[in-house]
């Protein structure tokens, strides 16, 4: 059974090597994350290579997600662990630290803050409260939450608007690296509005890079923001980790289904992340909350779910992307799929460009329900009729065929859809015909099935699509 939403691994240590590799993949991962906050440039390129040699192998098209650091901020090191009470006050500086002074990374922190403001560190396991600034150097605080404060530990600051550029001199320096490895998909941390993506699309474009911008959304302002956001972005991540340090904790489940609903509508494809099967880190069996929350992502509408440690240094990534998978067999096996508004209407904010391919894949896909066909079986050059397509969630399996093998692994992400490289077909009626020769070898479609055919009429131009067909599987 083809599985509709699919499944991101985060590689790290209990992944990277190609045995591992081939065993997730088997297992049901569609797209491996590496993670820029901990990777170094030369592990980086091991773990891509590693990957491109397992989709040989293995026949498969799995993508590669590149996730920059973003401006993420830290204390400092500490002599040794620090205890802190309820009412203590703490005195941060942006320079070297004296005496029982504490350094924080963010240079523009003490101008930036206001008095009554919230620090959070350690993902909000210690509060404190801003009691003044210098708005120069120098912050004190004073304990709200208490803890243990140890080194390196990350700050989220809800209340302040930082100044912080979205692209840091990190991200640059990885960013170029990740451009040299030509991968599919980049993930932008901290995004807080459009103007982010449009800088990081400068960049691309000067690069001529058409690499897919996921912007992950993990700040109040990103929220407040999602609009312009899913605009300018290809992909969507509800970064629920840092989400729910800078947002109480209870508002995100409203938020999650909000920003899901959003991107499905102007088909972006929603990525669902952070601590989904957590406890799995550490232990083989997930407990019934987590199935429970993976299930939910699955029936919101998400395209994927997203593994972090679990996958990278847990203990049992092969049983948690088993688990996974059979979460996602079992809730698609119900009567609990997502639908959205989109099923019958086509919204006025689609590109005037892309009108017709929109009318296409709409009436398609209403084509598709009426009939029961078993397969929607589209030809793409671009990815966007098959991402369109996606995002009206058709009961029917989507067979995407393009000879352009970016496009091949890069539609790994994207929800119901299974992809076929194919580079023949000088005319429309051959195409459909060796087409649906595929699947019938593949043993997707069967004598008497239903399928409807995406095309461009003539393909010789391979232009944008503008027929659709609907015929009985007589083979």
């Amino acid at each position: 059974m083809i599985r509709k939403t699919k499944i991101i691994a985060t590689i790290g240590p209990s992944t990277a090597t190609k045995s591992m590799l081939k065993k997730i993949v088997l297992k049901g991962v569609n797209v491996c994350r590496i993670n820029f906050s901990h990777i170094t440039h030369e592990k980086a390129k091991e773990i891509i290579s590693l990957v491109k040699t397992v989709n040989q192998e293995l026949n498969v098209n799995t993508a590669i997600l590149a996730d920059l650091q973003g401006p993420k901020i830290r204390i400092g090191e500490l002599k040794q662990p620090l205890k802190i009470s309820i009412g203590d006050e703490l005195l941060f500086t942006t320079k070297k630290p004296k005496n029982k002074q504490i350094y924080i990374s963010y240079k523009g922190f003490a101008r930036d803050v206001e008095r009554g403001e919230y620090v959070l560190i350690d993902d909000g396991k210690i509060k404190l409260k801003v009691l003044e600034s210098n708005k120069q150097d120098q912050v004190k605080t004073k304990v709200v939450v208490p803890g243990v404060l140890s080194s390196f530990k990350g700050v989220n600051l809800p209340n302040t608007k930082i100044s912080l550029p979205c692209l840091t001199p990190k991200d640059k320096k990885d960013l170029a690296f990740i451009l040299n490895e030509k991968i599919e998909w980049l993930a932008l941390s901290f995004v807080r509005e459009a103007e982010d993506l449009l800088q990081l699309r400068k960049i691309l474009k000067r690069n001529k890079s058409k690499i897919g911008v996921i912007a992950k959304i993990e700040k109040p302002e990103a929220v407040k923001n999602i609009d312009d956001i899913i605009t300018y972005s290809n992909a969507i991540m509800v970064a629920r980790g840092d989400l729910g340090v800078e947002l109480p904790a209870y508002r995100v489940p409203a938020i999650q289904k909000m920003i899901v609903r959003k991107s499905v509508e102007r088909a972006r494809p929603v990525i669902i992340a952070t601590q989904m099967l957590e406890s799995m880190t550490i232990s083989p069996v997930a407990t019934r909350a987590e199935v429970s929350d993976v299930a939910n992502s699955v029936i919101d509408g998400a395209d994927a779910v997203m593994l972090s440690g679990e996958t990278s240094v847990g203990k049992f990534p092969v049983k948690t992307v088993e688990t996974m998978r059979g979460i996602i067999r079992d809730i698609e096996k119900s009567d609990y799929t997502f639908s959205p508004k989109t099923k019958n209407t086509l919204d006025s904010w689609l590109p005037k460009a892309r009108q017709i391919s929109n009318s296409i894949c709409l009436h398609a896909s209403q084509l598709s329900e009426q009939v029961k066909a078993s397969a929607i079986i589209s030809m793409t050059y671009s990815g966007y009729n098959a991402i369109k397509m996606s995002s009206l969630r058709p009961s029917s399996f989507i067979y995407v065929f393009t000879n352009n093998y970016s496009i091949l692994n890069k539609l790994s992400l994207v929800w119901g859809v299974k992809a076929y490289y194919y580079d023949g077909g000088t005319t429309t009626d051959q195409t459909i015909i060796e087409t649906k020769e595929v699947l019938r070898k593949n043993k997707h479609i069967k004598k008497g099935d239903f399928v409807v055919n995406l095309a461009s009429m003539p393909a010789s131009e391979k232009g944008m699509t503008n027929m659709v067909k609907l015929s009985k599987v007589e083979l």
